[in-house]
């Protein structure tokens, strides 16, 4: 089964496709790999981080709940890494580029 969080990025850089040059698909290209690579790691470092907070049971709790704060996690790693997040995008960008030029 295919994942759609995962194809929606691809689909998306091939509709821009066109109106960019080689050069600058490319760099298009990497900074939304860095961002990407930014959120996965957010994603897995909100999930650790709220992997001990016991939930109230008067107004949630449940099997439910475990599975769409893991959903929520990724929802916020991807709006922190869209809004600049904590730096790891730049750098990981930087690094793509510097090892194309190589």
């Amino acid at each position: 089964m295919m994942n759609i969080q995962s194809t929606l990025p691809n689909i998306l850089s091939q509709q821009e496709a066109p109106s960019l040059s080689g050069a600058g698909q490319n760099e298009e290209r990497a900074r939304q790999a860095a961002q990407e690579f930014e959120a996965f790691f957010l994603s897995q470092f909100l999930n650790s981080m709220t992997a001990g907070i016991e939930t109230d049971e008067t107004f949630g709790g449940g099997e439910a709940e475990k599975m769409f704060k893991s959903m929520l996690n990724d929802e916020y790693s991807k709006s922190m890494s869209r809004q600049n997040g904590v730096g790891i995008a730049d750098a990981v960008y930087r690094e793509i580029l510097a090892m194309q030029e190589v």
